[in-house]
């Protein structure tokens, strides 16, 4: 009697990817770009929609905050307010499970955005009664982040030719691969950056002056996303040893959920830095031109006599 087959992973999770990889013939395996491409994406988005399915199970209060990204003081705020369910009591020990740690992890990415406490208290309260809290704040975006930062858009290129609103500009974007054309299409890879120039010029900013900017800031980001990512790598390949037989399926499900939540955190940090610092170089600027300004403006003082 032939030995029972294991069962087909539930579609779109890590190891769903991950058996269609395997029963793949070893030479679409071997000789094609897009069949490792599809399954990297395929794996990143997979990774995206269930961030905690390497890590089913029961949780003490320091791993449930470790996890979620805050401390363990927060957690019983948000327990004794109301916000999350009360845990499992087995003897003196509180044990939490996945819901309370998704549940936790939309509480987090909702005081970030800037709501209150009451205001998470109500939109908590929609969702359980069946609301749909996910269109409203994007449920799988507010608890991850979603992979892909920016979707490209397909438009005419009269469009994307309107939008940008200079023939120079719009040459100079192309050639940066901000955006692509395809025939009598276009594609703008970098919808938000376009967005973010339209705004700017609204100041009086040239769009050439930006476009240079743009040009000289893409490299230092480059060797800034290489410096973390770098960070990350070494963790795996600790792991995963070229030529060696690779980990089950759950440990390089728990890799590549880990390589997620890294991004999700690096680019936080990353971007609270660079805040700060563009905040303390503001302050330095508009200081100077204040001191120039009362210096050049101030009426001469009275004689005495």
């Amino acid at each position: 009697m032939a030995a029972d087959r294991p069962a087909r992973p539930e579609p779109g999770t890590i190891a769903s990817v991950l058996y269609n990889v395997r029963r793949a013939p070893k030479r679409v395996r071997r000789q094609s770009r897009d069949f490792i491409e599809t399954a990297v994406s395929q794996l990143f988005d997979a990774a995206v929609r269930h961030p905690h399915a390497a890590e089913s199970g029961e949780y003490r209060i320091d791993d449930l905050a470790r996890l979620a990204g805050t401390t363990t003081r927060n957690v019983r705020v948000y327990r004794d307010r109301g916000l999350l369910p009360p845990p499992l009591r087995v003897g003196r020990i509180a044990l939490f499970n996945d819901t309370h740690l998704t549940r936790l992890r939309l509480i987090t990415s909702m005081l970030d955005r800037g709501y209150n406490i009451a205001h998470v208290r109500e939109m908590l309260s929609a969702w359980e009664e069946g609301k749909n809290l996910g269109d409203v704040l994007g449920l799988e975006t507010a608890i991850v982040g979603s992979w892909t930062a920016e979707k490209p858009e397909t438009m005419p290129l009269e469009d994307a030719a309107r939008l940008v609103g200079d023939p120079h500009a719009f040459e100079r974007l192309v050639g940066l691969q901000v955006i692509r054309v395809d025939g009598a299409q276009a594609i703008v890879t970098r919808p938000k950056l376009i967005e973010a120039f339209n705004e700017i010029r609204g100041y009086g900013v040239d769009l050439d002056k930006l476009i240079d900017l743009h040009e000289q800031i893409v490299p230092e980001i480059d060797k800034i996303s290489e410096m973390l990512v770098r960070a990350g790598a070494e963790h795996v390949v600790d792991r995963i040893k070229p030529g060696r037989p690779l980990p089950a399926d759950a440990e390089i499900a728990e890799l590549i959920t880990m390589l997620v939540r890294f991004r999700t955190q690096a680019v936080a940090t990353v971007t609270a830095t660079l805040a700060s610092s563009i905040e303390s170089h503001i302050e330095s600027l508009v200081s100077r031109i204040l001191a120039d300004y009362l210096e050049h403006s101030s009426e001469p003082e009275p004689r005495c006599g």
